[in-house]
């Protein structure tokens, strides 16, 4: 393996993790879509690993905060987690870590539905509709409306 361009990958890795949490899935995405020497990109994401600069458990927690602040429920986090490379388990317990989901829901709710609760069934529908389309449970959902 060259020297060079392995400290060339590093470096880049370096560069895009400095910036925000990755998966290790993202990240080898995107160095694969710089450097063609996929054997120098499995090397550096087994350093970065190695050296606890690349943590799929706290790129985790972090991608729920964020989702999470962003009126995002449980089911959605856990399909993005998992579509970006992390391990179902992994994701599980980060999410399940954070907690605090029925409040999160409500707080889904009264940003996109200012006016509250509808009387109309068709309208309350289209509420819980919006809500599960977040990735919120039936029972998250139902806590939002009882």
């Amino acid at each position: 393996m060259n020297d060079d361009a392995f400290k060339v990958v590093y470096n880049k890795a370096l560069d895009i993790i400095s910036r925000r949490e990755h998966s290790q899935k993202e990240l080898t995405g995107k160095l694969l879509n710089k450097f063609s020497e996929e054997e120098i990109v499995n090397s550096v994401i087994n350093n970065l690993v190695q050296k606890n600069l690349l943590n799929d458990t706290r790129y985790s927690e972090a991608y729920v905060v964020s989702r999470k602040r962003k009126g995002f429920g449980p089911k959605k986090i856990m399909y993005e987690l998992i579509s970006r490379g992390v391990i179902e388990n992994i994701a599980y317990k980060a999410i399940e870590n954070e907690g605090g989901w029925k409040d999160a829901a409500l707080k889904a709710f009264n940003k996109k539905f200012k006016k509250g609760k509808a009387m109309d069934f068709k309208e309350l529908n289209k509420q819980k509709t919006f809500l599960q389309n977040r990735g919120f449970s039936f029972e998250e959902i139902d806590s939002v409306f009882t």
